[in-house]
């Protein structure tokens, strides 16, 4: 894993003894949960139109790699949006 400048010098830094891990309390806890679960929370729901045997590749897709096709095609569009996938023009 790449760490950047201020995470490698914070991380020489608990090595070294210079500085230390403050346990967090119930509230700090409570908090990161919510926030934690706030972000994996799929809250949208979407109706496509797809070719029929579009629909049925991608549920085999889906089964050979041990999800629902459901899981697979947001799992699609997440790693496009983030620019995993390109699609090809021209």
């Amino acid at each position: 894993m790449k760490y950047d400048k201020e995470e490698r010098d914070i991380l020489d830094a608990l090595e070294k003894g210079k500085m230390k891990l403050a346990t967090p309390s119930k509230k700090e806890i409570e908090s990161i949960k919510a926030a934690a679960n706030n972000t994996l929370k799929k809250d949208k729901r979407i109706t496509i139109r797809l070719y029929d045997h579009d629909f049925i590749g991608i549920q085999k897709k889906a089964m050979e790699m041990g999800m629902p096709y459901q899981t697979l095609i947001s799992g699609i569009i997440h790693r496009y949006i983030e620019g995993d996938i390109k699609i090809k023009t021209g």
